[in-house]
This record gives structure tokens, C-alpha cells and sequence, in this order.
């Protein structure tokens, strides 16, 4: 460090001091000065190379506003840091149990959400993501992702106060609490937004707004539409004439991190929220948060500081809160998030994307290749796995993957829409295109899992729903089993329909994802315990697989082995662990099928000759070989 950093940390070291409050102990305050000594050198580099060294007082600023947080946060949050230092891969666990919800459409609002808290531990769940619930635009809100407040809640669902409790009574039952974290943008309403088109100096280049089409031009020479249904390009004009960044809807403004103010905001939004009780905030299109002329503005190093960065400063003053990447981006892109310093959790697109696509073509060899080469990420983080999201599905497999096994990206990407919105022969598939473009073919997908997966295609044609029942439940026992955190959204575990009510309601008519977001499925609960029903027979068997998971300490961390079973439609897997302290492994078979597949005693041949089948406690023979039903699933213990 050279003398003029070294006199700046010194100049930290005594504000610090200075701002030590007489109410705080000596125990809090040591605790603190030592994440100091060990996040500062990190956090001040970061910056540096982010703002350059004329930021320092910015920087002076944000620590001193980490250190307010610090001495302000809950003393049961305290404690909680200091129990996750101690098991710092608590999240690796495999009794981990993810699931998601809108709080107005699963429960009406934050009491009624508390109010579920014994169904969530009957169905296992240790893990709850709240979808955006944080004040936003009424007409509007992109699904609530056009925050106008990080500090309030939408009135209609509640209170600060009330989610501060929630998060408190759901930590009182082993629930961690994930909300949306929206910061590559903030609604045209916010007090910011409002402050910068007024011209108020405070908020002046909190966004990107210029007086005329030059800049703008310029930069959408090399950016992409994300959504050119709702406007060209990446600009919208303001009223007065000057256009502003809006990379997603025109009501959603792009906050400008060149300027360090805007750093220091965010992250006092950040810290405000870990002291409420979140416990991961999920990092909303984190790819587009740092702007470059001549770029695409995707996945630019600047983001990858920015997150460090942000990462630094909570390490200070609310250690135990972690980061969870959303990029929904080329594959190799979603990786370069995931690392202890920047987003200790990660969305698994790719892999979600992947079993559909082997759902459509009943074969595995993507899939496969995803988990040789994919899956893989460092020690201290973990993937989110889950079927569906609360978004469309986009195909974001790498076309130089595919095309080693002779496909042809863009053709395939055509027939997975085709078939999954039934304009296929013979698909199963009720999906909703999202997007679509007749001429190019080019679209997304929406839809609950049971539609997507042929339940509501046999109901149409009075068919047998067993098929569709055993797709449900062969997608849920790959993110069970391959590592990680499962992601259930909250409904599909009893089987919930697509809802087409969306198109009656104005203001969700025209985004087709509304489809998928169903409200509670009252009549499917009420019938989850009886195996006879549909929703029994989804539900049972799911916690089935959910019990045998968290029985199965092979499950933990993410450490897989693939191996080819040979046989297209049976992806086979392995995962290594300590069973009672000895090496263990658990084989995965899943049959894509809608056939019996039979793996071969050759393929087999490395394995004893006998193996404990998990689901259903019984001795397996394997020197024959082994016959899979139609989308059968065996994990067997070796």
C-alpha cells in the first residue's frame, strides 16, 4: 500500500473512531474493526480501480455508513452472523429446500404469508424467495421489478415492520428469507428518478439521461433490445424532450454506477435490507449494471467489481448476508458471477433449460454435456436448480455445445418453441409464447410446470395423466439430486395449471408470462395428502423424493461425476460423499423416456453387485443390468 492509500486508510481508521457510538460494546465494536482490517484493503482496491482514487471521499462515506448499519443491526442478526461463520456452507446442505411465491397471489399479503408457515414446514422448505414486494408503480411494475422504494412495502401487502417479523418468525422455524435485490434499475417514480428529470443536483447523474439522440445512438450501435415490444432500442423520451436509459421497460431507468454516489446508495438500500432479517438478496440482471460505449453493456469486468464491491461492504456490517446472481446469459457468462467474493449463489439457467429440452426430444445428450462441463463451480457457492422461475424459459444452451452433436442452434431453438407452445405434432406441451415472432420463429416460453409438462393437455383430451405426472416428477428429481439448492415455485408442487385469467385484466394482457403466475391453488392443496387425486399424486411422491433427499448426505456440496450410460434418453450420474463419516456414492438413473429403457450389466460392471435403491429401501441386483420405467428415476447407494 503506498503512503497517499495508507494516510486515507489512516483518515478512515479515525472517522471510524469518531463515529463509534456510546451505546455500542466493546465486543460489537472489535468485531467490527476486525472485518475492517480484513474488508477494507479488498473494498478500497475495488474502488480504485472502479472510481479511481479521486473517490475517496465517497468511499470514506460508505464505510462510515457501513459502520451506522453495524451498530444499528438486531442483536439476533448478530448472532446469526456469528452461527453462519461457524458453517460458512450452510446453504450446501442437502436438507437445503427452496421454494417461491408471490406474496399477494400465494397468500394476499405478508399475514397471510405467516399463516403458511406450517404448510412451508411440512413440505420441508428452508429457503423462501418473496417476489418483488417493495413499493412500485400501480398501473404497471413489471411484476413489482420497477421498485419505486427499497424501504417500503407495498402497501396492500403490508409493512416494513410486518416483513421484518416475517423474516423473524421464519427464522424461528429454519426459513431463510430471499427478496428481489432491484439494482440495475429503478422506476420512473422513485424519489430519485423524480429528483434527477426535476434537476435537482443531488440526483443529477444518478441516471443515464441526455438532451438529445447523439449518445444514445452511439451506444445502441453495439446494445441489444431486451424488449422491443415495449420500445426500440435502449432509450425512451422524457416528456421534455431528453431521453433516458430504460435497457428493459420505459418505466424502468438504469442507474448510472459510473457515479460513485450512486454506489453508496445502494448500498445503504442493501444493508438497510439485511437488517430487516434477508437473508440472500437475489441480484437482478446483474449483466447490465455498467455501461461502455462501443460494448454490448453485458457482463463488462465493471460489473464483476461493482459486485465485489457491494460484496466488501456487506462482509462489514451484515456478514452473513449472501449475493444470487441473475444472469440469463451464454453460459460461459453465468459462471464468471459465481465465486465467494461476488454471488455465493447462482440461478442454473442452463440446466433448467436443458431438462425441458430433454422432456421435448426424450434424449439426454445436453444435458449431459451441461453436467461434464457446466456444472462445475467453485468451493463456497452453489447453484439455485429449479424447473421453472416466475419468468419465461429462454433456450440459453451454447450453440457451439450443440453443434458437437450435430445440431444446429438456431433450428433447434425453433423446434423447442414450436413445441412447447403445441404448434408440434403430438406435443404434450401448454405453453405460452412470450415474444413471439411468427417470421423468425424466435420466442420464449411461459407456463406452470404441470402445463408445460402434458397435465393439462391430457385434461383437454381425457387422457391418462400418469405421463405427465411422472415428467413433474422426473425434472424435480434432477434438481434434487444434482447439487445445490432446489427451487420449487410454490403451486407446481400439487400441480397448478396455467392461469389465463391474465388476459382479462388490462394491465397484464399484454405479457404472457402472467400465465405461469397462478393464484393459490386452494382445491389442490386441500387435496395434496390423497395419492388419487393429481395434486396427491404430484405431491406425495415429490415428498418422496424431498425426505429421501434430505436423508441422503451424498447430496450435499455439489460435487457430481457424470458417467454415459449408453443409452440416449437415460442421463446416469454420480455423487460422491461421506455416509457416517465413510465414502459413499449415490448413482443417478433418469429415464427421458416415455418407454422402459434398459442400462446394460457392461455399463454397470464398476458398481457391486448390489445396490440400495433410496426410494424405496430395497436391495437392488445389478449384474444383469437394470431396467428403468417409463421416466423412471433410481438413486441407488453403492
Amino acid at each position: 500500500m503506498d503512503s497517499a492509500h495508507a494516510l486515507t486508510e489512516n483518515h478512515i481508521r479515525a472517522a471510524l473512531q469518531s463515529a463509534r457510538r456510546e451505546t455500542t460494546s466493546g465486543t460489537d465494536w472489535e468485531s467490527f474493526e476486525a472485518r475492517f482490517d480484513t474488508e477494507f484493503p479488498r473494498l478500497q482496491s475495488l474502488f480504485h480501480r472502479i472510481y479511481g482514487p479521486d473517490a475517496d471521499t465517497e468511499l470514506l462515506q460508505v464505510v462510515l455508513d457501513a459502520a451506522a448499519s453495524w451498530q444499528e443491526r438486531p442483536e439476533d442478526l448478530k448472532t446469526l452472523d456469528a452461527s453462519r461463520a461457524m458453517a460458512p456452507d450452510w446453504f450446501s446442505s442437502n436438507r437445503m429446500l427452496g421454494g417461491v411465491c408471490y406474496v399477494d397471489l400465494y397468500a394476499g399479503n405478508l399475514a397471510g404469508l405467516r399463516e403458511r408457515i406450517p404448510y412451508f414446514r411440512e413440505l420441508g422448505l428452508t429457503y423462501l424467495h418473496l417476489m418483488p414486494l417493495f413499493l412500485a408503480p400501480a398501473e404497471n411494475s413489471d411484476g413489482g421489478y420497477a421498485v419505486s422504494s427499497y424501504r417500503d412495502v407495498d402497501p396492500t401487502l403490508g409493512t416494513m415492520d410486518e416483513l421484518a417479523d416475517l423474516a423473524r418468525e421464519l427464522r424461528g422455524n429454519g426459513i431463510a428469507l430471499v427478496v428481489d435485490f432491484i439494482f440495475n434499475h429503478t422506476s420512473n417514480e422513485h424519489e430519485w428518478a423524480r429528483g434527477a428529470v426535476a434537476g435537482d443536483p443531488e440526483y443529477s447523474d444518478f441516471y443515464w439521461i441526455y438532451p438529445d439522440r447523439q449518445m444514445p445512438d452511439a451506444y445502441e450501435r453495439t446494445v441489444r433490445e431486451i424488449f422491443p415490444d415495449d420500445h426500440p432500442g435502449s432509450f425512451v423520451q422524457l416528456d421534455d424532450g431528453r431521453w433516458i436509459w430504460a435497457t428493459f421497460h420505459s418505466f424502468q431507468w438504469d442507474l448510472n454506477y459510473r457515479n460513485p454516489r450512486v454506489f453508496r446508495a445502494m448500498a445503504g438500500e442493501m444493508l438497510y435490507l439485511a437488517n430487516q432479517g434477508v437473508d440472500v438478496v437475489r441480484m437482478d440482471a446483474v449483466a447490465f449494471i455498467w455501461k461502455q460505449l462501443g460494448t454490448t453493456c453485458e457482463s463488462l469486468p465493471e460489473a464483476h467489481l461493482l459486485l465485489q464491491a457491494f460484496n466488501a461492504v456487506c462482509r462489514l456490517a451484515a456478514p452473513s448476508l449472501l449475493f444470487k446472481s441473475e444472469a440469463i446469459v451464454h453460459p460461459d457468462e453465468v459462471v464468471q458471477y459465481i465465486d465467494p467474493g461476488e454471488c455465493q449463489l447462482s440461478y442454473n439457467p442452463l440446466q433448467m433449460a436443458l431438462i425441458w429440452n430433454s422432456l421435448a426430444t426424450r434424449e439426454v445428450s445436453l444435458l449431459a454435456q451441461a453436467l461434464e462441463r457446466r456444472h462445475a463451480i467453485p468451493d463456497g457457492t452453489t447453484w439455485v436448480n429449479y424447473v421453472r422461475s416466475h419468468d419465461d424459459i429462454g433456450w440459453t444452451f451454447s450453440d457451439e455445445d450443440a453443434a458437437e452433436f450435430g445440431i444446429n442452434g438456431h433450428d433447434h431453438r425453433r423446434f423447442l418453441n414450436a413445441f412447447f407452445v403445441n404448434r408440434f405434432p403430438d406435443s404434450f406441451a401448454r405453453g405460452v409464447p412470450f415474444q413471439d415472432n411468427p417470421r423468425t420463429g424466435d420466442c420464449r416460453i411461459s407456463g406452470t410446470t404441470a402445463s408445460l409438462a402434458g397435465l393439462e393437455a391430457a385434461q383437454q383430451t381425457g387422457e391418462e395423466t400418469d405421463a405427465a405426472v411422472a415428467r413433474i416428477l422426473l425434472a424435480h428429481s434432477i434438481i434434487l439430486s444434482t447439487g445445490g439448492i432446489p427451487l420449487l415455485y410454490l403451486g407446481d408442487e400439487v400441480g397448478q395449471l396455467n392461469d389465463y385469467g391474465y388476459l382479462e385484466d388490462p394491465a397484464k394482457a399484454d405479457d404472457s408470462r402472467w400465465v405461469g403466475r397462478p393464484g393459490y391453488p386452494a382445491d389442490r392443496y386441500a387435496t395434496r395428502q390423497d395419492p388419487g387425486t393429481e395434486a396427491g399424486a404430484i405431491f406425495t411422491r415429490l415428498r418422496q423424493l424431498i425426505d429421501v433427499r434430505k436423508r441422503t448426505p451424498e447430496f450435499a456440496g455439489g460435487r457430481l461425476v457424470p458417467f454415459t450410460t449408453h443409452n440416449a434418453h437415460v442421463l446416469g450420474y454420480q455423487r460422491p460423499g461421506l455416509l457416517d463419516g465413510e465414502e459413499s456414492t449415490v448413482v443417478v438413473l433418469a429415464n427421458f423416456a416415455e418407454t422402459p429403457q434398459h442400462i446394460g450389466a457392461e455399463t454397470l460392471s464398476g458398481l457391486p453387485e448390489t445396490a440400495l435403491e433410496l426410494l424405496t429401501g430395497e436391495p437392488t441386483h445389478l449384474r444383469t443390468g437394470l431396467t428403468l420405467e417409463p421416466h423412471g428415476v433410481r438413486w441407488l447407494r453403492v
